[in-house]
């Protein structure tokens, strides 16, 4: 079966960049379609309960199908982007339809998403890890493969985009600077930090004097702000596992007389009280041991800042069992043309949100 080609229905888009269709009862993920569609799939792998596949001919087209503005957006090509063949308004859509997808499935939840647009839509990536190749030309890998396909230009790139390295750079996010260890984390489209930021404090909306606690905290962004906001009478604890960030946002967060920098992993080091909690897990999200301690503290409000939203899902279900429902939800698409989504969430003590 495995490089064999059928005709197959395209049903849905699925979490991870490619759509559902099925072959004889089995399902298949079928990357290059889109919903709606009939297209001649290439099996590209043979799974336990599933296959996957390329579309290779789109023989019953979606009125949402463009052209790539990528020549190597295509199958067997470069596998960085996933859906630059779908319009931007479909991109958004599909990934909306995941969001809530994964709300009802993981958590129980059904709830319209709207995914809002942030400006640039290409040229956004700010950081590029390329594959050096000989003579000073370079690639990015294929999908799913260590192969190597030459990169001239990267139509999501920058064109001041940076190679990861140890040397520590300079951000400035409304206003205000925090030094970056080069290889270390930080948002890739340069207008997300200023967009989690307003969106993060607009929903916890932190009272002078009120206690702040910021977790999986980095360099200090969320802190930093945290901090002016509740005031020199309002106590801000960081919290990252990190020792390279965890130094640099004690750097960055050293004007504040009211923040306590601790380096520690977060599942030990959730710590109370707290009236606004602030959490930004890494992808795998905060898991079950975290939200519960973090319920625990019996925090007033929760903002959970989100690049998974299946991540997002689970734990907002851990935080359902615990007490805190979810009353808001914001949803930005800063990584156009891949499958990739930023949600930021806001959970309440249970009989306070409104659902």
């Amino acid at each position: 079966m495995l490089g064999e080609q059928f005709e197959i229905d395209v049903e849905r888009v699925a979490h991870g960049g490619h759509c559902v269709g099925r072959l004889d009862g089995r399902v298949v993920f079928i990357r290059h379609a889109l919903p709606g569609e009939r297209v001649r799939v290439q099996v590209t792998a043979v799974e336990k309960s599933f296959l996957r596949g390329d579309a290779v001919e789109v023989l019953k087209p979606s009125s949402d199908r463009v052209d790539p503005p990528c020549p190597l957006a295509h199958p067997g090509g470069c596998g960085g982007c996933d859906f630059q063949h779908a319009s931007f308004a479909a991109q958004r859509r599909m990934k909306a339809g995941v969001v809530a997808e994964q709300l009802s499935r993981l958590a129980g939840i059904e709830r319209a998403v709207l995914v809002e647009e942030v400006p640039p839509t290409l040229r956004w990536r700010t950081r590029m890890q390329y594959v050096p190749l000989p003579g000073g030309r370079r690639g990015l890998r294929k999908h799913r493969s260590h192969d190597i396909i030459e990169v001239d230009d990267c139509l999501i790139a920058a064109p001041d985009a940076r190679d990861p390295s140890r040397d520590i750079v300079t951000k400035t996010v409304l206003g205000r600077t925090f030094q970056v260890a080069g290889d270390g984390f930080w948002q890739v489209h340069p207008e997300a930090p200023r967009v989690l930021v307003e969106t993060a404090m607009a929903m916890l909306d932190p009272k002078e004097g009120e206690r702040a606690l910021d977790l999986y905290a980095g360099v200090g962004l969320f802190s930093s702000f945290l901090a002016e906001a509740v005031g020199p009478d309002g106590p801000v604890t960081s919290v990252e596992g990190d020792h390279a960030a965890s130094r640099l946002a004690a750097e960055n967060l050293d004007r504040f007389t009211n923040v306590d920098v601790i380096c520690a992993p977060v599942e030990r080091a959730v710590q109370g009280p707290a009236d606004v909690v602030l959490l930004d897990p890494p992808r795998v999200g905060a898991k079950r041991r975290v939200v519960e301690s973090i319920a625990t503290l019996r925090p007033r409000a929760v903002a959970y800042v989100a690049c998974d939203p299946a991540a997002l899902a689970r734990d907002v279900a851990y935080f359902a069992a615990s007490g805190y429902a979810l009353s808001e939800l914001r949803a930005f698409d800063l990584f156009p043309m891949t499958h990739h989504v930023e949600c930021v969430a806001l959970l309440t003590p249970t009989g306070v949100a409104e659902l």
